[in-house]
């Protein structure tokens, strides 16, 4: 049994709003799977596949507090694309962003609700991902989170080390999973989480027992309502595991 990273989750106080900005951004289609939940994927693309992790917006009334523990890199081509890439994404709305980051060659943003995210310089890397280089997430050791998740899913791991670790789907192809140390802890609820998926057969309640044998904990979320499972990683940063498909 495995798992594989199929989309991740995005708190939106607007979720239709905020999909037509990451649609735009991203050159996706929207659709839409009920009132308060807004989904984005390429034109054209059978979901799930690979060459690209999907993005759900779900409407939420909580206020954003907090830089994200998660967020996206959007890769770029050349410097040119890079520069011409920020101001389009200026006229759409987002604007520049300080978490600290100081003289770097990429660009922190933040999209129209504040989520923090990365407009990369070129990088040789990422010429093959699609518009997102990356999803990245915060944590305060790299290496256990990459034992997590190389076990949890069937994608490669590329590279570990004290500050950085690095997936990618086995077929080699869509964006990297990374995760990044940073100095700040994890502070309430991420508004926006990982979604995995396990594969045609599988038995969700079975795969939950494993996660929760490589690590993952039980956040003390009532799934009364819902037909998948919400667990935590070894950071506790929460993830989805939905029915398999």
């Amino acid at each position: 049994m495995a798992t594989r990273l199929v989309q991740i989750n995005m708190k939106a106080h607007d979720d239709a709003a905020l999909g037509r900005f990451w649609a735009e951004v991203l050159g996706w289609g929207v659709d839409s799977e009920g009132p308060g939940v807004t989904n984005l994927e390429p034109v054209g693309f059978a979901y799930p596949d690979p060459t690209a992790v999907c993005i759900d917006l779900v409407a939420r009334p909580e206020p954003k507090t907090v830089k994200n523990r998660v967020h996206i890199d959007l890769a770029t081509t050349s410097a040119a694309h890079q520069a011409e890439l920020v101001e389009r994404l200026k006229a759409l709305g987002a604007t520049l962003a300080d978490v600290g980051q100081g003289d770097v060659p990429w660009t922190v943003m933040a999209d129209p609700e504040g989520n923090e995210f990365c407009v990369l310089e070129p990088r040789p890397l990422y010429r093959d991902t699609g518009p997102i280089a990356a999803v990245v997430v915060d944590c305060a050791d790299p290496r256990e989170l990459a034992r997590f998740w190389d076990a949890a899913m069937d994608w490669t791991l590329h590279e570990v080390t004290d500050d950085h670790a690095r997936m990618r789907s086995a077929k080699g192809v869509g964006p990297y999973l990374e995760f990044v140390r940073t100095p700040d802890t994890k502070s309430g609820w991420n508004r926006v989480h990982l979604d995995v998926r396990p594969y045609p057969g599988d038995d969700l309640a079975a795969e939950a027992d494993r996660l929760r044998a490589l690590g993952a904990t039980d956040p003390g979320f009532d799934g009364s309502a819902i037909h998948w499972t919400v667990l935590a990683d070894p950071e506790g940063n929460e993830f989805c595991l939905l029915a398999p498909r």
